[in-house]
């Protein structure tokens, strides 16, 4: 391995370096007066309040899970069927939950701190507003970006020096380092799921509390001073949107990445990085995409009160997409050589991996792009559900259910396509570096994401304080934007999530050996019809969830209206922190049975029923929640902006209707049932099908499926079919074997002949592979020459047939020589070996597009060679099945 990859933890470090600049930058920007510090001291201490008894509740899972994980880790498993793994997945699992509960702390602490900060900049001009709001989200996009690839690239510098220094990629030692970083990735995804359903399930509470009461019942406008849940809706915005999407992409950010370095193992390449150039991509297509995440903040700037802020944020986003495509071109290009075979011997090239990226890029642009569209105001689907709000409550809920459902159309085709197009030019190496392309502008898509809530704080306080109405109308400039960036980036995430989810799939199915999920069996049938069910049940408990605590939300805010005189008069302060309270207890009790649904299953499944069982229950699960994804985000964004179209006036049927109509309320009550929908149980859907996905990789190794079986009862098939060969009856070293088409092949009775494990390994399930090699047992070559002796011929003719037997198998062949004489001399008498036997075979009628072979002189011994024993065993040609 090359020390570029210590590139990959500078880029972390400059990410963080960028992270504590801006924060200082935010800190430092004027306040606001005591009452508008006051308000946000109160968001603020509910926010860090909500993270302080999440993290308490995620101790209790954390610390048993990982002594769990590392029980499991001193498990060795069997000759056939090792398990890779070590205890130190403990270490790695703890580490990666705490950099994401970290990443939310970041991303909470500046939101809190920007948003009063906003609002103040609001009375000097919009430019000012738009620069504190967006740094303050760039700290958060930086933060989540760096902490992800500092860990990440650390962690795997780390483990490749502690288990597998000068091992070469193939070798089990960097199977055990890339399983250990595996538990990285599920500390990740195990506290972002929490942090994800939590947090929804706070901010819907507290929002469809505040607006059924506040803005129904008692009249008042959103983000009222008088309304006792205004705080904690304040509070939830922060929570959900800022915590809650960075856990998310966060997760997302690893998981893409370790997945496709799992893929990379089990490409055949030579390169100048010792095989390890398709391991070491994902990870410095992260650095570089951090890092032209972070030139494109500077081009997001506005000059005056009517310049367009969706522009700037537009040119920041498309800058940080053409800079990290020019740089994935020559990275690619630097690191790729021209030719690679992946498992099951689809071969690609340099280019073709860019290919890939691109593609990756161009989906997340696209989904974006479509998120807008079936969610933005003054477009069809948000229009027509305004135009059915003129006739009621019932018809507004239909409006909005069949908008969502259509929303699942273009982006499902998008991302078929992507995946058709990613395949066809890598295989799934190609999938899941698209996800890895996609990916890579994560810090920037978070930037503009974590803007909108920090903007949408800054309007509250602006109007719980009473600010100039110039103030408030340049906040909700910013809100406006800032609701339309957060539906894109559902899009963007729940893309992610998608090929992020199919390319740790083919991961599980490498590591836990199956090549098919075949669903005509009844049990996988049955686990694809139990694993399309989960997003359900997901669904259900966390809308259930959002409605119980809203109900406490709605009777409390109801007494406090009831029984505090003053409230509504502006005499007397409502009681804020007992509704903050309320929240943050239903969230953290809610969250856990959601959460425990998504961990447990696929262990209980994949113990259970086996690996390819809980291959077709991530199959359901991920097509499932995809689809449930974007509906109930897509719905609940068009009813949000249908009922903010009001607040400007719609015209429905000739006529104009405003705030406080019929058909506003009736709009009112659809963003209430899309609150949950867009919030809480549709973002979850991401976390769920990644998490699911990833807990299914981990434990991949303990359900593999088991080998060693097929091959001991051909043995024991030709050993029956021993010939007595001379007069007296005695046993001689023949045995014949019989192929698929009926003919018997001469092969020596003892030992282990190469024709037994090549047509074992050719019917048996197992995957193609780089580290299983046969050694030819009966080649005999001219001493120090590779001039093939007469006698090698009848095993040479074994391989033929066995060749022309099994016409789709594909092989490669192996020259190896001691370690005496001169080490380049041997190189060449070890590839002239390998190409003599190559040339026989091709004589025997084998067509060589189906032979490859390469000589590594005295690399890679099978014994000592200090004896002459050892010496003649690693003189040798082995053959390795690359396509069957």
């Amino acid at each position: 391995m090359n020390n570029i990859v210590y590139l990959v933890p500078a880029f972390g470090v400059l990410g963080l370096l960028y992270t504590a600049w801006r924060f200082s930058w935010v800190s430092n920007q004027p306040a606001g007066d005591a009452n508008m510090q006051k308000l946000s001291g109160y968001i603020a201490d509910g926010a860090i309040a909500f993270l302080k008894a999440e993290w308490k509740i995620l101790a209790y899972f954390a610390i048993p899970t990982a002594l769990i994980l590392g029980y499991l880790g001193t498990q060795e498993g069997t000759p056939e069927n090792p398990i890779h793994s070590s205890p130190l997945i403990a270490v790695a699992f703890l580490i990666g939950a705490f950099l994401s509960a970290l990443a939310g702390y970041i991303g909470m602490k500046v939101a809190t701190k920007a948003n009063v900060r906003t609002a103040q900049a609001a009375r000097t001009s919009l430019s000012k507003a738009l620069e504190v709001s967006f740094t303050g989200g760039s700290v958060m996009g930086m933060g989540v970006a760096g902490l992800a690839v500092l860990g990440l690239g650390g962690l795997f510098i780390f483990f490749y020096n502690y288990f597998a220094a000068g091992k070469p990629l193939t070798s089990d030692e960097m199977k055990t380092a890339i399983e250990v970083l595996a538990g990285f990735s599920l500390g990740a995804e195990s506290i972002a799921l929490f942090a994800r359903v939590g947090g929804g399930i706070y901010t819907k509470a507290a929002d469809v509390g505040a607006d059924l009461v506040g803005k129904v019942e008692a009249g008042i406008p959103e983000d009222d001073v008088r309304n006792p849940a205004t705080i904690a809706d304040n509070v939830g915005d922060n929570v959900g949107d800022v915590a809650g999407m960075g856990a998310d992409l966060f997760g997302s950010y690893v998981a893409t990445i370790l997945a496709t370095m799992v893929l990379g193992q089990e490409i055949e390449v030579t390169d100048n990085y010792g095989g390890f150039s398709p391991v070491l991509l994902p990870m410095l297509i992260a650095g570089v995409g951090l890092l032209a995440s972070l030139v494109s903040t500077f081009f997001v700037r506005i000059k005056g009160e009517k310049s367009s802020v969706q522009n700037a944020l537009n040119i920041g986003n498309w800058a940080s997409i053409g800079i990290t495509l020019v740089a994935c071109y020559f990275l690619v290009t630097y690191l790729l050589p021209e030719n690679m075979v992946l498992r099951g011997g689809q071969p690609f090239g340099a280019m073709d991996v860019f290919y890939a990226i691109l593609v990756g890029l161009a989906v997340g642009t696209l989904m974006s792009m479509i998120t807008e569209y079936y969610t933005a105001m003054g477009k069809r689907p948000v229009l027509s559900i305004i135009e059915k709000s003129g006739t009621g409550h019932a018809t507004n809920i239909i409006g909005g259910l069949a908008v969502g459902m259509e929303s699942t159309v273009l982006p499902i085709l998008t991302l078929a396509a992507g995946i058709i197009l990613s395949y066809k030019f890598a295989g799934l190496y190609g999938v899941s570096i698209a996800a890895a392309g996609m990916m890579a502008t994560t810090a920037m898509q978070l930037a503009i994401d974590a803007f909108g809530p920090i903007a949408d704080n800054a309007g509250g306080i602006a109007e719980m304080s009473q600010l100039p109405p110039e103030v408030r109308e340049r906040t909700d400039n910013l809100d406006a934007v800032g609701n339309t960036t957060a539906a894109t980036g559902k899009g963007f995430a729940i893309a992610s999530a998608a090929l992020t989810s199919l390319a740790l799939f083919a991961a599980f199915v490498g590591i836990a050996g199956i090549t098919q999920i075949d669903i005509y069996k009844a049990d996988v049938l049955a686990g694809l019809f139990v694993g399309g069910m989960i997003p359900f049940i997901f669904s259900a408990l966390c809308i259930s969830a959002v409605g119980k605590a809203a109900m406490e939300m709605v009777n409390e805010v109801r007494r406090q209206f009831r029984e505090i005189p003053g409230i509504m008069e502006y005499k007397t302060e409502p009681e804020y922190e007992k509704c903050v309270a309320i929240s943050t207890e239903a969230s953290i009790k809610q969250m856990i049975l959601p959460g425990a649904i998504a961990l447990i299953t696929p262990v209980l499944v994949g113990f259970t029923m086996g690996p390819e069982v809980l291959g077709g229950l991530l199959a359901g699960v991920t097509v499932s929640g995809v689809l449930m994804g974007i509906f109930q985000s897509n719905a609940g964004g068009a009813w949000d902006n249908a009922k903010k179209s009001f607040e400007k006036g719609v015209m429905i049927d000739g006529q104009m209707y405003f705030k406080k109509s019929e058909p506003h309320k009736a709009s009112v009550t659809g963003d209430t049932v899309g609150d949950p929908f867009k919030d809480t149980s549709g973002p979850s859907m991401n976390i769920l099908i990644k998490l699911m996905s990833i807990v299914s990789l981990v434990i991949a190794p303990y359900i593999a499926v088991k080998g060693g079986h097929d091959h001991a009862a051909m043995k024991e098939t030709m050993e029956v079919n021993v010939t007595k060969n001379n007069e007296n009856g005695t046993i001689t070293s023949a045995a014949t074997l019989k192929l698929d088409n009926g003919l018997e092949l001469n092969i020596a009775a003892n030992g282990n002949p190469i024709e037994v494990g090549l047509i074992d390994f050719i019917r048996s399930d197992k995957p193609v592979d780089k580290t299983t090699w046969f050694d030819f047992d009966r080649l005999l070559f001219e001493t120090g020459k590779a001039t093939l002796k007469p006698e090698s011929q009848e095993q040479l003719k074994n391989v033929s047939e066995i060749m022309k037997a099994f016409p789709a198998v594909n092989i490669k062949l192996g020259g190896y020589t001691d370690n005496t004489g001169d080490a380049n001399a041997n190189l060449k008498l070890s590839s002239d070996r390998a190409a003599a036997v190559e040339a026989e075979l091709v004589a025997m009628g084998i067509d060589n597009s189906r032979i490859d072979s390469e000589g590594y002189g005295d690399q890679y011994p099978v014994a000592s060679n200090d004896t002459e024993e050892g010496r003649a065993q690693n003189r040798r040609i082995s053959v390795r099945v690359t396509k069957k």
